[in-house]
């Protein structure tokens, strides 16, 4: 098919972040006169960890208004339409009726070398793509304080915010995710087979005229944040592999649909994350991080 001229409204994470202090001063004050150096050094790393959770709990989904434009094209495009977002870097297809998405990866690391805070999500859904829903789950890097912290979650937008479960996802991690719907009834489960206890499975309700299921997601996502999209913690490459779908009766792959590619930018129309070609059978891409902002 041709491409289609149209413009998308993507649905994406807005994080509250607020300003935090350094920790460093209040970690010396308490420990000086009782704590050990080791000790007080511990303390100091548990005390951030806890900031960070804390903070990445804060996360809700919600709209980002920016331009999403069709038939430009960017290297390597593969995809039956070209689209560009600030947020989004992935895999689209659009129809009616999906009720199964689901793949695999392997959780990629990132190093956190300044104090910038910096996020990167990677996820699998229905909806959010061109309606007021998304239904999704997956993983999430923060670099905070220049220390990596990996989670496993899920959502319901906009019924709740994003739901932390795992804090010890790593670098490695064999990661499954899937988003199942029977009526409306959505089983959203992450599979993490080297820390088992970041695994989960739980079932949520949507009625049909809030959740409309008109897409399905394969996304590496820049959260935004109240004041825009943060940056992008550099995550090297992120490839999801056994990629599968099911519309309606069909099951398939990727490429058994109508599918878009997404490249993520900057407002300045820099690739921030690119896309690779779907490989032979439409069940696998990488996404290739460029930049942070």
């Amino acid at each position: 098919m041709a491409n289609r001229p149209r413009r998308f409204l993507l649905y994406s994470f807005a994080a509250v972040i607020p300003a935090i202090g350094l920790l460093a001063g209040t970690a010396a004050v308490a420990g000086a006169s009782t704590i050990s150096a080791p000790a007080a050094t511990h303390s100091a790393a548990a005390e951030a960890k806890a900031i960070a959770v804390s903070e990445i709990k804060k996360l809700t989904v919600g709209f980002s208004p920016t331009d999403h434009h069709v038939g430009i094209k960017s290297p390597g495009f593969k995809g039956l339409s070209d689209v560009t977002s600030t947020n989004w870097a992935g895999y689209a297809n659009t129809g009616s009726s999906f009720s199964d998405v689901s793949a695999h990866w392997t959780e990629p690391g990132t190093t956190c070398s300044s104090r910038t805070t910096s996020l990167a999500a990677f996820w699998v859904g229905i909806d959010g793509y061109s309606s007021g829903s998304v239904e999704q789950d997956g993983t999430m890097i923060e670099c905070y304080n220049r220390t990596a912290y990996q989670f496993t979650w899920w959502e319901m937008y906009p019924t709740n915010d994003v739901q932390v479960v795992g804090q010890t996802a790593a670098a490695g991690d064999a990661i499954t995710a899937t988003v199942v719907r029977s009526g409306t009834s959505y089983k959203l489960t992450v599979t993490d087979a080297t820390h088992t206890a970041d695994s989960f499975s739980t079932t949520q309700t949507c009625s049909a005229s809030s959740c409309v299921d008109s897409s399905a997601e394969w996304i590496a996502e820049a959260p935004t944040g109240s004041s825009g999209v943060e940056p992008l913690s550099n995550f090297g490459t992120w490839t999801a592999s056994s990629a599968a779908v099911t519309e309606g009766s069909t099951a398939g792959s990727i490429s058994s649909f109508t599918d878009d590619e997404i490249t993520m930018i900057d407002s300045s129309g820099a690739t921030k994350a690119l896309p690779g070609a779907l490989n032979s059978g439409g069940t696998g891409f990488s996404v290739t991080w460029k930049k942070a902002s």
